[in-house]
């Protein structure tokens, strides 16, 4: 994986990729940051784990430093990962775990520090009894994942796609960030969000029925 596509991931919002490509897969907002303020990057090992945590603490052995286990759960009921988990992901150097499912132990999870998504969850945990799959193509959120895929998370959500995918809008997420926080530090010192763009210039262009596009002028 590159380490420096790894690190300039890691310092843009995903915002700012999704408006740099609009074709991002972006995961159902329904699995969201189960500990806010913490960002995960990284390659994608999946797992399938059908009320059964057995598959995700197999995944753990398995899984390389900087990695991201994504877990299917096939619409199951029950928490497939833990403070526990976490806590060995986190020793072993994983970026974080993403469950089309349910977690527990959040307050634990809070104490470990490391990037959680899921559902939401719940205190019951699954059986011990199937292994599970891994490394083969799931969906997640909507999103179908391969192995090695990227994922990119923070608080307003997830999207994972193949590298070359983010390699071609890494360029324009980073120009956007620029360009906002240009129109963060006008406002700052007190310019008006308006005139450091091109609205009236747009509106009046849509109004003639002419093609436009809304600008920042920074």
């Amino acid at each position: 994986m590159n380490d420096a596509l790894l690190a300039r991931l890691r310092g843009v919002q995903v915002s700012s990729l999704c408006d740099a490509d609009k074709s991002l897969p972006v995961v159902a907002p329904s699995v969201h940051a189960m500990l806010p303020g913490l960002s995960v990057v990284g390659p994608a090992v999946t797992v399938v784990a059908w009320d059964d945590h057995l598959p995700v603490l197999v995944a753990l052995r398995v899984a390389q430093p900087g990695s991201v286990l994504v877990v299917a759960t096939d619409g199951g009921a029950r928490a497939v990962a833990g403070e526990l988990f976490a806590t060995e992901a986190k020793r072993r150097g994983i970026a974080g775990i993403v469950i089309d499912g349910f977690c527990r132990d959040l307050r634990g999870l809070r104490a470990v520090g490391l990037p959680v998504y899921a559902r939401g969850t719940t205190p019951m945990s699954g059986t011990t009894l199937d292994p599970g799959t891994l490394g083969e193509r799931v969906t997640i959120g909507g999103v179908l994942v391969l192995p090695g895929d990227l994922v990119v998370g923070d608080d307003d959500g997830l999207v994972i796609a193949p590298p070359e995918q983010l390699v071609a809008a890494i360029d324009a997420a980073e120009e956007i960030e620029r360009a906002e926080q240009a129109l963060l530090d006008g406002m700052a010192a007190g310019k008006d969000l308006h005139g450091m763009t091109n609205v009236e210039e747009h509106l009046a262009a849509l109004e003639r029925g002419e093609v436009s596009s809304l600008a920042f002028r920074v």
